[in-house]
């Protein structure tokens, strides 16, 4: 129950944050284009529509994110290995951003970032594989195979002269 809870509100979370960057890359682009701003003469249209592309795809990865989350929430199992892959990304991209905007924002932005990523960790490690599981992959209760015989730690022990 809370692992979906969890993996609800990181979805919820994760698609406000897209939103929230999406108009503030809006809000960028517009200033830029509108004040014909330039870094080291590069030409202000071109960033400005660099803009427009960054937010939106910032936007498209972090609801692709929420979209995992809620599908995860809503079957209540594990995101399969791609779902995995993106949703690793987006907990070290939040943990990269936490590190940057301590430096350039502040303490809240960090406190909201880690918030986020606390939130995507938890529900990779919530959903996390059992080993013992009934699902074909062997070790499961009620099975008719035997355990394995316990191996030693170093290998077998043999002697070095003949």
């Amino acid at each position: 129950m809370l692992r979906r809870l969890v993996a609800g509100l990181a979805a919820i979370v994760l698609v406000v944050e897209a939103a929230l960057l999406v108009l503030v890359h809006i809000v960028l682009g517009r200033t830029t284009a509108n004040q014909s701003m330039s870094i080291a003469g590069s030409d202000p249209d071109v960033m400005s529509k660099a803009t427009y592309v960054m937010g939106a795809g910032m936007g498209a990865f972090l609801v692709l994110c929420a979209v995992l989350a809620a599908v995860t929430a809503i079957r209540d199992r594990g995101p399969g290995r791609f779902g995995r892959v993106v949703l690793i990304s987006g907990a070290v991209t939040h943990g990269v951003l936490g590190i940057l905007s301590v430096a350039l924002v502040g303490w809240a932005a960090f406190a909201t970032m880690m918030l986020i990523l606390c939130l995507l960790v938890l529900t990779l490690t919530s959903y996390a594989a059992r080993s013992g599981g009934g699902d074909g992959s062997g070790g499961g209760a009620g099975e008719d195979t035997p355990p394995l015989p316990p191996t030693p730690p170093f290998g077998e022990l043999k002697p070095t002269s003949p």
